[in-house]
């Protein structure tokens, strides 16, 4: 029971509860007055009978307590769609007289009030203006339900309903549970694994983390391969689940996403057909041990043909050095040079070999921070960059991306041929490569040619280079550290392992038109980038 002279809630003001006190004082006054003309009179006429019983509704009414009442459970909601909060009166009463407030945590900033009779909107939480409604129909009975519209992820928790009349309140607590089913599942066949095909279930927009289970054509259960989920900016999950699927085994099977709060899934299913599985043709294998030996050979011709080749430049850079010698001992006796000629002459020899030899030139990379999305934080020397758990306080320029976790390099090349090394680590989730330098900062980009960005991307243990459509990439180790390769003349660009020099995907010549082409960089959750010196 709560009585308002008891009141405690913030905000209460110390008058109110005076004037309650007053009108108990006045009240008592009346009871006693009509108690005495009662018994005074009780032998003269029926009135005194009406006026005790007047008396006894008075103090009744006076006593005439409440309970607010919602649902134990708490009240799901899908994302986008309406849901009322039921809350009612008992025993059944009007409330059209009272006031009902609607609030979260803080009392005095609510969700939805009425009082006096109708709405209030001075003080009504900025993100429920325009979306709540409370039913008056059933006002009378006592039923407060609050709608809300267009359900969003931020309404989730709990809400308080207050009812008060003149000398009473009460209230309860609801808890609202937002629930969102995401697309269906997309299946797609991505290739040849382990002697069997790679299958892969991808699907978004769910909420909370959704349950994903691979199912045979009689409901069991097949165990993933590998399995991904994350929350993009809107903090819905997005799931990604593989499965390598044998022939003769498990050919018939589904992707099933299910949400648990609602107990509701989606469900896709797919066919592998006997052609498309990998096999085995003796003649093949056959001319393969072939090749392979001839490959041996021609690996073994080629080591002799570059020792042959070394001794033979040997003698020869032996017999310069003699003549070398020889001509310096004649130019002492008798044609001295000019030591500032020697000195340049040999150093014209030196770039000419140097050029020869080494046609690509290494670039120092450093980071463009004024490039960088605000969830990217680079180190004070522009050579790393990581993401970050919270979204820092960053001016949106022009030049900064937005919505992509992207950052160019500070340097940009029109000619030549140029490289730098990405070490990559062990973050599950990026992407190295280069851009243009008019490549689109503001919204969502999809990393192609056609965007301007020529990279490859790397997940977990799975890699593709990033075309139109973009193309799996079956490498047999792990890279850690990529080298990025730009010759601006052909227009081409080439990913080599750092580690052991293998090559892992080249963009073919002409692919990267004229233009200035800058380092491009995208870092996902949990990962760190590092430009190698």
């Amino acid at each position: 029971m709560r009585i308002l002279e008891n009141l405690e809630t913030p905000g209460r003001s110390q008058n109110c509860s005076k004037a309650y006190f007053q009108d108990r004082v006045d009240q008592d006054t009346v009871k006693m007055k009509l108690l005495f003309f009662c018994h005074g009179s009780r032998a003269s006429s029926p009135l005194p009978g009406f006026i005790f019983f007047l008396t006894f509704y008075i103090h009744k009414m006076e006593s005439v307590e409440f309970t607010v009442i919602g649902p134990r459970d708490p009240v799901t909601a899908i994302l986008g769609q309406d849901t009322v909060l039921p809350c009612h009166l008992s025993p059944r009463m009007s409330a059209a007289n009272m006031e009902v407030r609607w609030f979260r945590s803080q009392f005095f900033s609510f969700v939805h009030l009425y009082h006096d009779g109708k709405d209030q909107d001075e003080g009504q939480m900025p993100e429920y203006r325009g979306r709540t409604e409370l039913s008056k129909a059933g006002l009378t009975d006592g039923n407060v339900p609050l709608r809300i519209l267009s359900i969003r992820l931020s309404d989730e928790g709990q809400y308080h309903c207050f009812v008060k009349d003149d000398t009473f309140y009460e209230e309860t607590i609801l808890e609202l549970r937002v629930t969102a089913l995401g697309s269906a599942p997309l299946i797609s066949v991505e290739g040849h694994q382990d002697g069997g095909i790679r299958v892969v279930c991808r699907s978004a927009g769910w909420y909370p983390e959704p349950e994903v289970l691979w199912e045979d054509l009689n409901g069991r259960h097949l165990p993933s391969l590998s399995e991904t989920k994350s929350q993009g900016n809107n903090n819905l999950f997005d799931t990604e689940t593989a499965i390598v699927v044998k022939e003769q085994s498990n050919q018939n099977l589904s992707c099933c996403i299910r949400n648990t709060v609602l107990n509701q899934e989606k469900e896709s299913a797919v066919y592998i057909a006997d052609p498309f599985f990998p096999r085995v043709n003796p003649w093949l294998v056959a001319l393969s041990l072939i090749l392979m030996v001839l490959f041996v050979c021609l690996i073994g011709l080629v080591i002799y043909h570059f020792k042959t080749k070394g001794k033979l430049t040997e003698q020869v850079g032996k017999r310069d050095l003699d003549i070398d010698k020889r001509d310096q001992e004649i130019s002492k006796c008798h044609y001295p040079l000019d030591k500032r000629d020697q000195e340049i002459s040999k150093r014209d020899i030196e770039i000419g070999w140097r050029r020869h030899v080494v046609p690509i030139e290494e670039a120092n990379v450093t980071l463009d921070p004024d490039t960088a999305h605000p969830d990217l934080v680079l180190s004070a020397d522009g050579k790393s960059v990581k993401w970050a758990d919270t979204r820092q306080d960053l001016p949106n320029d022009p030049e900064r991306f937005d919505t992509a976790l992207c950052v160019l390099g500070c340097e940009g090349f029109t000619s030549g041929r140029h490289y730098w090394v990405v070490e990559v680590g062990d973050g599950r989730r990026w992407a190295v490569g280069v851009a243009r330098e008019s490549v689109r900062r503001k919204g969502r980009i999809s990393p192609s040619p056609e965007e301007g960005i020529w990279a490859m991307h790397g997940w977990g243990d799975q890699f593709w280079a990033l075309t139109s459509p973009r193309t799996p990439l079956p490498l047999s180790q792990v890279p850690r550290r990529i080298r990025v390769c730009l010759d601006c003349d052909r227009g081409l660009v080439t990913f080599f392992d750092a580690g052991d020099q293998a090559p892992i995907f080249t963009f073919p010549p002409a692919s990267v038109p004229g233009g200035r082409i800058r380092p491009w960089l995208w870092v996902g959750w949990g990962s760190q980038l590092r430009l190698c010196p």
